[in-house]
């Protein structure tokens, strides 16, 4: 039983991480259709789900996949679809769907190379799918971006409890690579409280008025006051859950920056410059939405460059330079496709910069 896994530290997959956590945060529900590199979450769900008695359907599409998600999450119910890049960007209309409802479904995104069917190999070229949405109108997506396998486990916790806190579309943005690496890992107790659905889940009214979750709006002025409210939700969420982590930023003069599993090199050649006398700083933002506007900004004010490091043609960058304003010089170091730059070539592109 899963349960035998809390309070163990194991070496397991990232992948195979990320399912377990599900099932320990209590998932109800898993509906999913399979693509490398993330097959093993939905292979995993196939057995333990049922041995469970849980809900699990392997669906004839990501559409239907998203669709399974967003009705069973109109109950009230933890449900959540895993994919990856080219099957993301099938689901990208139930998502806005889901946002617009504001419907707790969590979405594990494990990016692999692009555009179109690309390849196999690890990438974070879905920044923008993750963080702007390919569907449509105005909504947002909070986001979390692990770096480890344990943090796989963390913040697919988390995934869960904000997703349901806020009544919003939640995504894990992982990668290929740590989709696919093995690393110990502790599984403990879901640490978060359990979010009260009563208020709005669909459960048939039995005696209490009729709910109705729908996207449809055929007033312009009704939409404006829904959008609106909408966003100031964002903006709480924004000041209640934006999280980052940060080493040696105080006196830096180069602040290296990057997000997900490609941030383990980068905080080793931070400390390599450090070593070389080189006042090099880290910072990772953990949630890409919420993004930690303020603080790149506040640190743009005594660092002078930042590099960011990104394994795709740059995409995060541009987040960073319009948190920074102008306030200094931000640069890119990028890889398009595959492993992310090694600690060495990030070395060397800081000497150079120096």
């Amino acid at each position: 039983m899963v349960e035998c896994l809390k309070g163990k530290k194991i070496l397991t997959k990232g992948n195979y991480a990320i399912a377990n956590a599900a099932v320990l945060a209590g998932c109800e529900c898993y509906f999913g259709y399979p693509i490398t590199p993330q097959s093993e979450i939905g292979e995993f769900m196939s057995g333990k789900m049922q041995e469970l008695k849980r809900g699990y359907v392997s669906a004839e599409s990501e559409v239907a996949a998203i669709n399974m998600v967003i009705g069973a999450c109109s109950t009230g119910a933890k449900a959540m679809t895993s994919s990856s890049s080219c099957a993301v960007a099938l689901m990208q209309e139930g998502l806005s769907y889901a946002a617009s409802d504001q419907l707790p479904v969590v979405l594990v995104s494990v990016m692999r190379g692009g555009p179109g069917l690309g390849n196999i190999f690890p990438s974070q070229g879905d920044y923008f799918q993750a963080t702007k949405g390919g569907g449509n109108g105005d909504y947002k997506l909070i986001v979390l971006a692990p770096s480890t396998v344990q943090e796989c486990v963390d913040l697919t916790y988390k995934a869960f409890y904000l997703a349901h806190k806020y009544k919003n579309p939640t995504v894990l943005l992982a990668d290929g690579l740590l989709g696919q690496m093995m690393e110990p890992v502790e599984f403990y107790e879901y640490p978060y409280p359990e979010i009260d659905n009563s208020d709005w889940a669909l459960t048939g009214a039995k005696g209490r008025p009729a709910r109705k979750i729908r996207s449809y709006s055929p007033l312009a002025d009704n939409q404006c006051v829904f959008l609106e409210k909408l966003y100031d939700k964002y903006k709480q969420i924004e000041e209640n859950e934006t999280e980052w982590e940060e080493i040696n930023t105080d006196d830096a003069d180069i602040i290296l920056t990057s997000f997900g599993s490609t941030s383990r090199n980068v905080k080793t050649a931070m400390k390599i410059c450090r070593e070389k006398g080189i006042k090099a700083g880290f910072f990772r933002p953990i949630t890409l939405f919420p993004f930690p506007h303020k603080r790149y900004a506040e640190l743009s004010q005594t660092a002078k460059k930042f590099v960011v490091v990104e394994v795709n043609m740059g995409q995060m960058v541009n987040d960073v330079r319009l948190a920074v304003n102008g306030n200094c010089h931000v640069e890119l170091f990028n890889k398009p496709v595959g492993a992310p730059p090694s600690v060495e070539d990030i070395v060397k592109k800081i000497e150079g910069l120096v």
